[in-house]
């Protein structure tokens, strides 16, 4: 089965629909799939739900799709560094479902292994506790966290192989396996496709089972926070 396709356009083609749920990885402005988001925001799918770590900055990965109100709903651990979210969001324009980021990457893992559900102490007492499920274990409580199953996955990797092996680079690992197992479709960016054989085995991060389309594109880096102290005189 062929998974390579020569754009993202054409990797997005008859799987987006209004009101879906998509899984993005990323960390901060790390990895994340900029290719595929700016395929979706010129579809024009539009009341989307993204489960994401983050929502980008405000011209860069889904804060392009804020700019467009494309997103009804994030499902996010952390959304400072855009102010078109803050906006929207203090304007009652926007849903937001807050994560910690452990439960989050849990909640996407567990969604892509079948797990329905799970149980967990973090967030016990606090907001991301109000209208939970609570159950005593060992005398100690724990909140009932669902796991995410996505309508697609969006995610980016460093390097693979052409039946969906992929490597992802430091910090990009952090999101980007776990939203890809989560979703019913899996479409993945890379840096570099190489031919089956040509990955190690024990350096895959993410099975090819797990990915339906890959494309190929040119990245930009960015840099979310540059924090520089003056040189002290010698």
């Amino acid at each position: 089965m062929k998974k390579v396709y020569d754009s993202a356009a054409q990797a997005l083609d008859g799987v987006l629909f209004d009101g879906m749920m998509i899984a993005a990885g990323g960390f901060g402005l790390c990895g994340i799939p900029e290719l595929l988001l700016q395929a979706i925001r010129d579809a024009g799918t539009k009341d989307l739900t993204f489960a994401s770590n983050n929502a980008g900055v405000d011209d860069f990965g889904i804060g392009i799709l804020l700019q467009t109100k494309q997103v009804k709903k994030m499902i996010s651990s952390y959304v400072g560094e855009n102010k078109e979210f803050m906006r929207q969001y203090l304007g009652g324009e926007l849903e937001l479902e807050f994560n910690p980021q452990g439960t989050l990457a849990e909640r996407m893992r567990a969604g892509g292994a079948g797990i329905p559900g799970f149980y967990t102490k973090t967030g016990v007492g606090t907001q991301i506790a109000e209208g939970k499920e609570v159950k005593v274990f060992d005398g100690e409580e724990y909140i009932l966290e669902r796991g995410i199953v996505a309508d697609l996955a969006i995610v980016k990797a460093w390097k693979a192989d052409t039946t969906g092996n992929a490597i992802f680079r430091k910090t990009a690992r952090n999101f980007n396996p776990p939203a890809a197992m989560c979703g019913k479709i899996c479409v993945m960016e890379v840096e570099e496709i190489v031919e089956p054989g040509a990955l190690d085995p024990d350096h895959i991060h993410l099975p090819g089972i797990y990915v339906h389309r890959i494309v190929q594109g040119t990245h930009e880096k960015r840099i979310e926070q540059h924090t520089v102290r003056q040189r002290e005189e010698a």
